[in-house]
């Protein structure tokens, strides 16, 4: 791996916003009990129309409003948002808008990082509000277990394809995985420099599939460390499951794929993963 850039250790927080409403302000306020480091927060905002970044740009001297031009997707405003960092930020955490953060969550990570130096990313123990943990830290997508999980997750949660990819029955600790949810990731700035960062074709979902597969192929880990905790409050601008997102799921879904399946002799396969995926998405819209 090689970085053309030395970075200090300082620790920065980039959100992509789109009319995040009141769940940003919550995020703010935990962020507080997160650290003992002082935090600069990046608002990178793909036009939200709530006022909400701004004003909480306007109300905290650690938070800067960025805007990225235009509705760039998850990863593309991501990376805008590292983009606006200076050097002396070594660390990024990646997250949505619309968490609670656990006493100590970010410190729990970058602690572990020191454990693991050639951990890349790394993402902490999510729940939901209910209490339930939200599997987080996963296997790779291949083909059996990505067709088994589409096609019986909804009828048969527990069938094996499906705890197999979610790796549910793995042990809870401290462990390398696949990838790890973009929802919040602690990145080392040399580590996201070094594959370019999110892939800004995926405009939403499997952009962190595919960061953690590139990241693990240029050497480096993802580390899953459950003694840091958030929470997923789930916020306004995805309250709504809406005809566009399961396109988007679904679309995602086949380019990760239709990726790394390249050639002709792959063709047949890729023929096949687009009409079926299509045809799932319209079952789901209905």
């Amino acid at each position: 791996m090689t970085n053309a850039r030395t970075y200090g250790d300082e620790l920065a927080v980039v959100t992509v916003t789109y009319s995040p409403g009141e769940t940003l302000q919550r995020f703010i306020d935990t962020l507080d009990k997160a650290t003992e480091r002082p935090v600069r927060v990046i608002l990178a905002d793909n036009g939200s129309k709530d006022g909400a970044p701004q004003q909480a740009a306007q109300q905290h001297a650690n938070v800067d409003f960025v805007p990225t031009g235009g509705n760039l997707g998850y990863g593309g405003g991501a990376n805008r948002g590292v983009a606006a960092l200076g050097p002396e930020y070594g660390w990024v955490v990646i997250a949505n808008p619309d968490l609670e953060w656990g006493a100590g969550s970010l410190d729990e990570l970058i602690a572990a990082a020191g454990r693991w130096p050639r951990g890349g990313a790394f993402g902490p123990l999510i729940t939901e509000p209910t209490g339930q943990v939200y599997p987080s830290a996963r296997l790779l997508p291949s083909i059996g277990r990505g067709v088994g999980h589409a096609l019986f997750v909804k009828v048969w949660p527990g069938n094996p394809w499906s705890r197999a990819y979610r790796q549910s029955d793995s042990r809870s600790g401290e462990r390398t995985a696949g990838w790890l949810s973009g929802s919040c990731l602690l990145m080392r700035r040399e580590a996201f420099d070094s594959i370019d960062g999110f892939d800004p074709r995926y405009f939403m979902y499997f952009e962190d599939v595919d960061l953690g597969d590139r990241l693990g192929k240029a050497g480096w880990l993802n580390v899953y460390v459950p003694s840091a905790e958030i929470m997923h409050i789930g916020g306004a601008s995805t309250s709504q499951v809406s005809k566009r997102m399961l396109t988007e799921h679904h679309r995602s879904a086949y380019r990760y794929l239709a990726d790394r399946y390249q050639g002709l002799k792959w063709a047949p396969l890729r023929l096949a993963l687009k009409l079926g995926l299509t045809a799932r998405a319209k079952i789901q819209a209905r």
